[in-house]
């Protein structure tokens, strides 16, 4: 499917964030270490630690990192994170970076020895010693430590908006452009009463674990999680490329269709899910001292959320406003229905709805 090709597209910008920022932070170790180093007065150094053969042997050392981190990184989430507790997961993967960075060290002796005949011991064994080898273990779990400080934001904030908050701003409200999502379980209450509150939440887990699967692929920002609701949120250009915040919604709804006799086996029930759409023009303001958000005020995200409570009323699964639907590509506007003007609850002006029956899978 079209959304797997996504992720994996995702994945290789993601390989490809993890390789500069492992090349920059491994040339400015190199920087740091050795640098200036031979011209300082009572420091004699060989020849085969200049300047510059170490920072080539850094940033071959950093390629080599980032390469191999991103699949590490990809591999315990898709394996492990689901799987096992946080601390454990935190020794599992302690134990392979430092074999990868051993496995990692000795590569790089070995060819800076071939390139540059310097003779560095790389012996079996060679590192448990090797007081410099050491020091490049504090300094790279450092620099981990600032990677997943940043990925942390990123996924707590959304792409891009850390950046922004780092920079203020959203000190003061700021007014954007932008598409809302309101994702609910259908009969919550009903699968809530069947299940319990304890499998309850284990089913609402395992369905956003699937959501934030799909979600990469078509450009979307999670906004919040309210219970069993789901808010996603795009910038409106990038929600109406390619049709994204159609798209998605069918993706999920794929995803969730795969894995069917997974739910059904767990849980005895196939969760499947109704959506509200709308966009356009709101407030973005940083809110909270203790706590800091980023929290969008006005109109869209109230009629987003009210035309999602027309789901039920109608029985369909995704609605969307006629405002944003003209906006979209042909491609979803041909498969829709008028529903007609509705006067949504809180509003004194009629919304004029379409419901989006259904979107040819070869497209999704």
């Amino acid at each position: 499917m079209n959304y797997q090709n996504k992720n994996l597209k995702e994945f290789f910008k993601q390989l490809g964030r993890s390789v500069v920022f492992w090349i920059i932070a491994m040339a400015l170790f190199a920087i740091f270490r050795y640098y200036g180093l031979s011209e300082e007065e009572g420091v004699s150094t060989p020849v085969e630690y200049s300047f510059s053969r170490a920072l080539s042997m850094f940033v071959l050392f950093g390629l080599g990192i980032g390469f191999l981190s991103a699949f590490i990184e990809f591999f315990l989430d898709k394996y492990l994170s689901k799987k096992v507790s946080i601390g454990l997961n935190l020794i599992i993967s302690s134990f392979i970076y430092l074999i990868t960075i051993v496995f990692l060290s000795t590569l790089t002796i070995e060819i800076s020895n071939l390139v540059y005949d310097m003779g560095i011991n790389n012996n079996r064994g060679w590192w448990v010693y090797d007081k410099t080898f050491w020091t490049i273990i504090i300094y790279i779990a450092l620099a981990t430590l600032v990677s997943s400080f940043i990925q942390i934001a990123n996924d707590k904030f959304g792409k891009g908006v850390f950046l922004k908050m780092l920079f203020g701003k959203y000190r003061k409200p700021k007014e954007e452009k932008r598409i809302f999502m309101f994702l609910d379980l259908k009969s919550s209450t009903t699968i809530a009463e069947k299940l319990g509150h304890f499998k309850y939440s284990q089913l609402i887990q395992d369905c956003f674990y699937d959501l934030n699967e799909v979600v990469p692929g078509y450009d979307a920002e999670i906004y919040q999680y309210v219970g069993d609701e789901a808010v996603l949120s795009w910038p409106y250009e990038k929600g109406l490329s390619n049709n994204n915040c159609v798209r998605l919604f069918f993706a999920f709804k794929q995803k969730l269709l795969d894995k069917n006799d997974y739910y059904i086996n767990k849980y005895g029930t196939s969760p499947e899910f109704k959506a509200g759409l709308h966009g356009g023009v709101l407030m973005v303001a940083e809110v909270g001292v203790i706590k800091k958000e980023v929290a969008y005020h006005g109109d869209v995200i109230n009629t987003s959320a009210r035309i999602q409570a027309e789901c039920n009323t109608h029985n369909v699964t995704l609605l969307i406003s006629e405002k944003l639907l003209n906006d979209l590509h042909d491609d979803a506007q041909s498969a829709t229905k008028f529903l007609g003007s509705v006067l949504l609850k809180g509003k004194q002006k009629e919304v004029k709805i379409h419901s989006i029956l259904n979107y040819d899978r070869e497209i999704i």
